[in-house]
C-alpha cells in the first residue's frame, strides 16, 4: 500500500466502519464535538442537557444540566476544560467538563441562541442567534464585549479563524461575512445575500478558506480574500436543517458532513469526489466532529434517532 503525504499524493482511501452507538440522551442530538486534546467528546440536546463522554472508553463521564430549553450548539475551549453551550432559553453557558460545573451564565440575547464558539486563545466567546445579532463575550468575565447587527435572519453558523482575529458569520438570510474579532467591524461580505440560506459556515483549519453550506444540497469551499468558490461537494441532502460539516486531516484531506438521508458523507477535499457514505443512522445526521488526531467520526442524530455513532478508519 502506498504511503504518500503530500497533495500530489495523497494516501489511498480507508474506509470507515460504525464502532460504537451512545444512546444516553432523550431527544433529537443536536451537536457533538471532540475536545481539542481528543480526549473527551461531548454531545448537546433538545432534552436540554449536555453529555461528556470519554472519548477512548466511549463511556459517559457526567451530564451537564441547568439549561432550561433545548441545546443547539456547544464548543470547547481550546484547553479542553470548558465548555460554552448555546440554548432556547436565550443563554450561554459556560461549564467546567471537569466538575460539571455551571461557572457563567451569559444573558444578551433576545431569541434563540443557535451557534457559539471560542476564539484560539480561549479568552473570547462568539455566538449567533436568531436575533439576527452576532455578540462576542468575554470569557472570564462573561461580560457582552460587542453586539453586532449581522444579518436580516436567524445567525446559523459563527466561527473564528486560525488566529482569532477574523469572525465568519453564515445566516439564512443568505449572506456570509467576516467580522474583525476585536472591534465587531464588518470586513468583508463574501456571500451577498441574494441565494440560498447559509446553514452553516467555518474557516479550514490553515485560515485561508470558509467552507460554507447552503440549503440546496450543497457544500462549497470559498477562498475568502478572493472572494471566489474554489470546490463544490455535492450528492448528499441538505434543504431543511442547519447540519455541520468538518474538515478530516488526521489521515487524508477530507470534508465530512451530515445528511438529511440520515447518512455520513465524506468526500475527498481536493478532488471533490464522494468517498464514502456512511448508513446506521435512523433520522437526520445534523452534527459531525472529526478527532484531532485519531481517523476518528462522531456523528449526532435528530428525533428519530437520539444517538451519537463513533466512526473508525479500518488500519
Amino acid at each position: 500500500m502506498a504511503t504518500g503525504g503530500g497533495a500530489s499524493n495523497p494516501p489511498p482511501y480507508r474506509p470507515y466502519r460504525h464502532l460504537r452507538t451512545l444512546a444516553a440522551h432523550d431527544q433529537a442530538v443536536s451537536c457533538v464535538k471532540f475536545s481539542n486534546d481528543g480526549t473527551l467528546l461531548a454531545s448537546a440536546s433538545l432534552d436540554k442537557a449536555l453529555i461528556v463522554w470519554s472519548s477512548q472508553t466511549l463511556t459517559l463521564k457526567s451530564r451537564l444540566l441547568g439549561h432550561s430549553a433545548g441545546i443547539s450548539d456547544l464548543a470547547w475551549s481550546s484547553d479542553s476544560h470548558y465548555i460554552c453551550s448555546a440554548s432556547d432559553d436565550l443563554t450561554l453557558r459556560i461549564w467546567d467538563a471537569q466538575s460539571a460545573e455551571c461557572v457563567k451564565t451569559l444573558r444578551g440575547h433576545t431569541d434563540l441562541v443557535f451557534c457559539v464558539n471560542f476564539n484560539p486563545q480561549s479568552n473570547l466567546i462568539v455566538s449567533g442567534s436568531f436575533d439576527e445579532t452576532v455578540r462576542i463575550w468575554d470569557a472570564k468575565t462573561g461580560r457582552p464585549l460587542h453586539t453586532i447587527a449581522a444579518h436580516s435572519m436567524p445567525v446559523t453558523s459563527v466561527h473564528f479563524n486560525r488566529d482569532g482575529s477574523l469572525i465568519v458569520s453564515g445566516s439564512h438570510d443568505g449572506s456570509c461575512k467576516i467580522w474583525a474579532s476585536d472591534t465587531g467591524a464588518l470586513l468583508k461580505t463574501v456571500i451577498e445575500g441574494n441565494g440560498p440560506a447559509i446553514s452553516f459556515t467555518r474557516f479550514s483549519p490553515n485560515g485561508k478558506y470558509i467552507l460554507v453550506a447552503t440549503l440546496d444540497d450543497t457544500l462549497k469551499l470559498w477562498n475568502y480574500s478572493t472572494g471566489k468558490s474554489l470546490k463544490i461537494y455535492t450528492g448528499h441532502a441538505n434543504k431543511v436543517y442547519c447540519i455541520t460539516s468538518a474538515f478530516s486531516v488526521t489521515y487524508g484531506k477530507y470534508i465530512v458532513s451530515g445528511s438529511e438521508d440520515n447518512c455520513v458523507y465524506v468526500w475527498d477535499l481536493q478532488g471533490k469526489n464522494p468517498l464514502q457514505k456512511l448508513e446506521g443512522h435512523s433520522d437526520t445526521v445534523i452534527s459531525v466532529s472529526c478527532h484531532p488526531t485519531e481517523n476518528k467520526i462522531a456523528s449526532a442524530g435528530l428525533d428519530g434517532d437520539k444517538t451519537v455513532r463513533i466512526w473508525v478508519q479500518n488500519t
